[in-house]
């Protein structure tokens, strides 16, 4: 299991970034959450295996038609990083922080 911590800066909100995002990881089978930052960035963890994980992190660097994504600061994460969704469910999209 790997949990990767992605925050994407460029134009992603107002895009349907973190819906695209959202739909991705739950076709994948991953669990996580994604979300706004106040900054106009987009924050998402992503837990699955990790060459699904990867996969989605590399899809994340076009994302949706629209958006445009000029940098992504990636790191690995633990199981904690799920906390902000209430645990190992499914994938959901958070309230912007």
């Amino acid at each position: 299991m790997r949990y990767l911590h992605l925050t994407i800066r460029g134009r992603v909100q107002g895009v349907g970034y973190r819906a695209w995002c959202a739909r991705e990881a739950e076709r994948l089978g991953l669990t996580g959450w994604v979300r706004n930052r106040a900054s106009g960035a987009v924050e998402a963890v992503f837990a699955g295996p990790d060459e699904v994980v990867t996969a989605l992190a590399q899809a994340c660097r076009a994302g949706p038609p629209g958006a445009r994504v000029d940098d992504i600061l990636a790191h690995e994460a633990s199981e904690a990083a799920l906390a902000a969704s209430g645990g190992a469910g499914p994938f959901v999209v958070l309230p912007t922080l």
